[in-house]
C-alpha cells in the first residue's frame, strides 16, 4: 500500500511540474485571434454557463415592462454595449471583429434568463471583454438595461433609433416603447 501511494504521489508531482513548465514555457499562445481547440473552447463554456446559472439563482428580478425603466436602459446599452453587442440597423463593429470570444449578438434571442443578465452585467465575465458593469452602475440601472434587452430582439432599426435618440421630449422616447409592447 506504501509503494502505491508513493507511486500515485510521484506521478502527480510529475504532471504538476509538466503543467507548470508548460504554463511557464509561454508556449501557448494566449492572443485573441489564435482560437482555443474545440476542447478548451467547450470546456471554457461549460464553466462560464454554469457559473452564471448558479450565481444567479437566487437573484429576485423586479418588473421588466416599464417603458421609462425600458427607456432609460436603451440609452445605456447605446452608450455601452453597442460596439460589442451591436444593435438594430448595426451588423458590425471594429471593436467586435477583433474580440474572442465572440460577444453574443443581443439583437438576437439568448438563452440567458433577465437574472443571469442582470448578474453578467453587474458582474463582467473573465477573460472575454466582458467588463463588470456594477463598480459603476446601480443595480436599478443595471435593472433597466435588463427590461431593455427583454425588447432588444423584436426592436427594428427605427424603433431602435426612436428609443435612443437624445430627446429632452419624454414623449417622444415614450411612445416607441408603448408600440413595442403592443408586439408581444
Amino acid at each position: 500500500m506504501k509503494t502505491i501511494t508513493h507511486t500515485t504521489l510521484t506521478i502527480l508531482a510529475i504532471l504538476l511540474a509538466a503543467l507548470g513548465g508548460f504554463i511557464y514555457s509561454g508556449l501557448y499562445n494566449i492572443g485573441a485571434d489564435d482560437h482555443h481547440t474545440a476542447f478548451v473552447f467547450s470546456v471554457m463554456e461549460t464553466v462560464r454557463d454554469r457559473s452564471i446559472s448558479r450565481h444567479a439563482q437566487h437573484i429576485v428580478v423586479p418588473p421588466l415592462t416599464d417603458n421609462a425603466s425600458i427607456a432609460e436602459g436603451a440609452e445605456h446599452y447605446a452608450g455601452m454595449c453597442t460596439g460589442c453587442h451591436l444593435a438594430p440597423g448595426i451588423e458590425q463593429s471594429a471593436m467586435r471583429k477583433g474580440l474572442y470570444p465572440q460577444p453574443p449578438k443581443l439583437t438576437e434571442p439568448n438563452d440567458l434568463s433577465p437574472a443571469e443578465q442582470f448578474w453578467v452585467i453587474k458582474h463582467g465575465l473573465k477573460m472575454t471583454g466582458m467588463p463588470a458593469w456594477g463598480a459603476t452602475h446601480s443595480d436599478e440601472e443595471i435593472w433597466h438595461i435588463v427590461a431593455f434587452l427583454q425588447q432588444l430582439p423584436q426592436l427594428t432599426t427605427a424603433q431602435y433609433q426612436a428609443l435612443t435618440a437624445d430627446s429632452v421630449n419624454e414623449n417622444s422616447v415614450a411612445s416607441p416603447t408603448a408600440s413595442v409592447h403592443h408586439h408581444h
